[in-house]
């Protein structure tokens, strides 16, 4: 399989995933600012849509969206544990999850990695997360993981997109379950081998 990724997008989320697998794959930098490979290669050639993540399979299928190539990942090695079983409430817990990341977390950081968002407009979404995230630390009171005591899917991308918070001025340091998680994530060697692999530390 490839990874199609860029060094510290949300595709660090199934990079990681990929990892905490132990699936074989080859991961692949396409740059969010030139849509271009390393050998010259539009990226749009590849995705149409112009951005990571994406999971090329073996058979030659492609699949992108980050929540749904997690899942995707983890059911290929359900000894692994890393997503509830299918029809299972937690399973549903863990979309859910998923879900609200995407929607509520990765979005909402999206005005403000852009240069030409006025700064009232970034000063909003700056309050919206801190509230966002400031939930987050309640659910985690008590809990190692999202999901509980074991590591699952939902935290690779809970890791990623709270993580872009020190770049963009949205400060967890108050929130102590959260920054209790973020050390536990960035502790597990699946995370280390992702971080060293896209260059984001020595």
């Amino acid at each position: 399989m490839k990874l199609y990724y860029s060094p510290g997008a949300c595709s660090l989320s199934p990079h990681i995933v990929l990892r905490e697998a132990g699936i074989p794959f080859q991961p692949v930098v396409a740059s969010t600012k030139t849509k271009k490979l390393a050998d010259g290669t539009d990226f749009y050639t590849i995705n149409p849509l112009g951005y990571v993540p994406l999971l090329e399979l073996d058979d030659g299928q492609r699949l992108h969206e980050g929540p749904a190539i997690v899942q995707y990942v983890a059911d290929q090695v359900p000894d692994r544990k890393l997503i509830p079983a299918w029809g299972t409430m937690e399973r549903y817990r863990a979309i859910e999850w998923l879900n609200f990341i995407s929607t509520e977390l990765h979005k909402g950081f999206s005005p403000l990695f852009n240069p030409a968002m006025p700064e009232e407009a970034k000063a909003l979404a700056r309050t919206r997360l801190a509230e966002r995230l400031k939930w987050v630390d309640a659910q985690l009171e008590g809990r190692d993981y999202l999901m509980g005591s074991q590591f699952s899917v939902p935290d690779a991308y809970l890791f990623v997109v709270a993580g872009w918070g020190r770049h963009v001025g949205v400060d967890i340091a108050g929130l102590k379950y959260l920054s209790a998680f973020m050390a536990r994530m960035a502790a597990r060697p699946a995370v280390q081998e992702a971080l060293k692999a896209e260059g984001l530390t020595k």
